[in-house]
């Protein structure tokens, strides 16, 4: 059985490391765990961040009962449990998958899709993605060729409102008002335009055509193609008229990264709002996560929606409690407002978890913690950067001699400067690049 496989060798190095990848994939999963050195690592898949109170409930449990107590959330909106035992892959299958988050052994992997977390909740986007989200993971998990797609690629669902759309899917949908939306292969700059109905479809139809294209190249995303998007793109084109889709190719320029949705209380409908949270370097402990579950099955609606940017929406909240549940949140330790100090930090697990970083970096970047910056910043024990953000952002990343830390602008990169490795200094530093 697949959950009693024993964990992964280490996962590879780079995103463009040619060596790794032709070992093969190593991304962890529920049923593929990963050594690190706090333990066996497992990431648990949760298309669009959503999650009942149920299934919080049982990740909890899993953390307190066999892990290191927390849960971990990553820029896909999914969650790592770490600490575990070596052995435990039966029993992480047997729960999950009693709690529905694992619907298919063979796909759990595969299904990393993210969507605009605010959707249907402020009246921004265009067109609510929660149908598009439960058709196309359906479409995955019952696709026999969809389980051959890499722990690494991704499938983003925009609203309209381009947040999700500007963090690098493989493939993107955007609602164009509620009857079309536009089909994006990586970041091309040509879109197909489809009727809103066929839009998942669509998606499951362009991963296809990803994987024909990818067989014996070791691409694991649209990017790594040797051939680019542009035949790609053609492919998806063919195959989609094939199957008497009605498509027109439309201009499509990338949005711009604008960050996850605001921190504090979201208006919402019916006389309700959603609080909107951060998670300090994105950990959050077991007693904070049934804190957060008790509000959702007392004050809301019973679920809960992660983000990319390693927060959490708690939608269908009572108005006339907002403010005091707000509170209440501060003060157990989550990120309430942009004001924190903590807005826009992230940082990779470092040491003593990851016995390739060169410091505990979420320690330090604790203690070098300054004034909220335009820009956000993102901590790494070593040059791979796990779990760096996309767009424009400040890198700051650990050496033998101290730190580098360099303004990142999608694919370009500053010369880095080398700071010493006091909390003063750096923070200084820090501070002044993040502007």
């Amino acid at each position: 059985m697949l959950a009693a496989m024993p964990p992964s060798v280490p996962s590879p190095a780079l995103s463009g490391d040619e060596s790794a990848r032709s070992r093969g994939d190593a991304c962890p999963g529920t049923l593929r765990l990963h050594r690190a050195d706090d333990g066996a690592l497992a990431r648990v898949r949760i298309p669009g961040g959503l999650l009942d109170a149920g299934q919080a409930d049982a990740l909890r449990e899993l953390a307190e009962r066999l892990g290191d107590d927390e849960l971990h959330l990553t820029s896909r909106g999914n969650v790592q449990l770490r600490g575990l035992p070596a052995d435990c892959g039966s029993e992480l299958a047997h729960v999950l998958g009693g709690a529905g988050l694992l619907p298919s052994e063979r796909h759990e992997r595969a299904r990393n899709v993210v969507a605009s977390p605010l959707s249907g909740l402020d009246g921004r986007g265009e067109r609510n993605v929660r149908a598009w989200l439960s058709a196309l993971d359906e479409l995955l998990c019952a696709n026999d060729r969809a389980a051959g797609l890499s722990g690494r690629f991704l499938f983003a669902l925009d609203d309209g409102r381009g947040d999700v759309g500007a963090l690098g899917g493989d493939v993107t949908l955007t609602t164009r008002g509620e009857d079309a939306a536009l089909l994006r292969i990586g970041p091309a700059q040509d879109a197909v335009l489809v009727r809103s109905a066929q839009a998942p479809r669509a998606a499951l139809i362009a991963a296809e055509a990803f994987l024909d294209q990818a067989a014996g190249t070791g691409a694991w995303r649209v990017t790594d193609l040797p051939g680019g998007t542009g035949p790609l793109l053609d492919a998806v084109v063919r195959r989609l008229r094939q199957a008497e889709f009605d498509v027109t190719l439309a201009a499509a320029p990338l949005p711009r990264d604008a960050g996850g949705p605001a921190l504090g209380v979201v208006p919402g409908p019916h006389g309700t709002d959603a609080l909107s949270l951060g998670l300090p370097l994105g950990r959050i402990s077991a007693t904070q996560w049934r804190t957060l579950t008790g509000i959702a099955r007392e004050h809301g609606s019973g679920e809960l929606r992660l983000t990319p940017w390693r927060g959490i929406v708690l939608p269908g909240v009572e108005r006339h409690k907002s403010a005091e549940l707000l509170e209440s949140l501060r003060t157990a330790g989550l990120i309430t407002a942009s004001a924190s100090p903590w807005t826009g930090v992230g940082a990779c697990i470092g040491r003593p978890g990851c016995a390739k970083s060169l410091d505990d970096v979420r320690a330090t970047a604790a203690a070098a913690l300054g004034p909220v910056g335009a820009l956000p910043v993102y901590w790494s024990g070593c040059a791979r950067r796990c779990g760096h953000p996309h767009g424009e952002w400040i890198d700051v990343v650990a050496t033998p001699e101290g730190y580098e830390i360099s303004h990142v602008h999608g694919e370009k990169r500053d010369t880095p400067a080398t700071v010493p490795g006091s909390p003063g200094a750096l923070a200084a530093a820090v501070a002044a690049a993040r502007g």
